[in-house]
């Protein structure tokens, strides 16, 4: 296993475990760790012992958002050199949506900018009580650009752009009301909890799920007519699946 130095990695389970690891800069995203995150979402997705994906931060914060230190250096630097390193965050978010195995973050603290990005384009949120949740890029001129299109994925278009346009910071109870992520814990109880959660999750067949969330997401922006189709080719599919034959091969024996 490669070395990481901005990232925790671990496999216990059946669950991967990729924990932002830059407490003292609230987890702030540089081009090194997204390096590395990435890299740890590659090694999880062939590794057979992995079944699911938790992604946390360390420390009081899940994430921060871009290192400004970073992007005021590059600010410096010509188009395609901003262009590369913008690009190196949205491949990281495409990474998370074509993964085969659910991901789910766990959102202790602010998940804001970047950060929140990488929240919500996991599968699945778990947010504690008091996580804190937003897009405030806005208050300092910038645009809060690649996160749009997972925000407008999760939440009603008005919502949607006055989130982004105001940058308004949200409790993690107004961010479930408006369907930007999955469940709120509280947090004595959080760490037991995601651990339950993901644990439940890793009991699923993996062959089932890995089809489930390509098959989800392929139905982004196709007509109902073609999701259909692609629903037809993914459900023969799954029957020739070992799990599907042995889930069957079990109800039937009960039955």
């Amino acid at each position: 296993m490669s070395a990481y130095r901005k990232v925790l990695y671990s496999v216990s389970d059946g669950v991967a475990y990729i924990t932002l690891n830059r407490p003292e800069k609230r987890n702030a995203l540089d081009d090194e760790m997204i390096v590395e995150i990435r890299r740890a979402l590659a090694e999880s997705a062939i590794d057979e012992a992995v079944r699911v994906v938790l992604i946390s931060g360390a420390g009081n914060d899940f994430c921060a958002g871009a290192d400004l230190a970073a992007i005021e250096q590059l600010s410096h630097g010509t188009v395609m050199e901003n262009v590369a390193d913008a690009r190196r965050l949205g491949d990281l978010f495409l990474e998370m949506r074509r993964h085969p195995r659910p991901i789910i973050a766990a959102v202790r603290g602010r998940a804001l900018a970047g950060g929140c990005g990488i929240a919500t384009a996991a599968d699945f949120v778990l947010a504690a009580e008091s996580a804190q949740f937003g897009y405030p890029e806005i208050k300092i001129g910038f645009v809060p650009a690649m996160v749009m299109a997972i925000l407008r994925r999760s939440v009603s278009e008005k919502r949607a752009l006055e989130l982004l346009a105001t940058g308004e910071i949200i409790p993690a109870r107004t961010a479930l009301e408006i369907g930007m992520i999955n469940r709120v814990i509280p947090d004595a109880t959080f760490d037991n909890e995601v651990q339950t959660y993901a644990g439940q999750l890793a009991t699923r067949s993996s062959s089932a799920l890995a089809l489930t969330k390509s098959l989800f997401y392929q139905m982004d922006t196709v007509a109902f007519d073609a999701a259909l189709s692609a629903g037809v080719q993914t459900n023969a599919l799954a029957r020739l699946t070992e799990d599907c034959q042995r889930g069957i091969q079990r109800f039937l024996k009960k039955s």
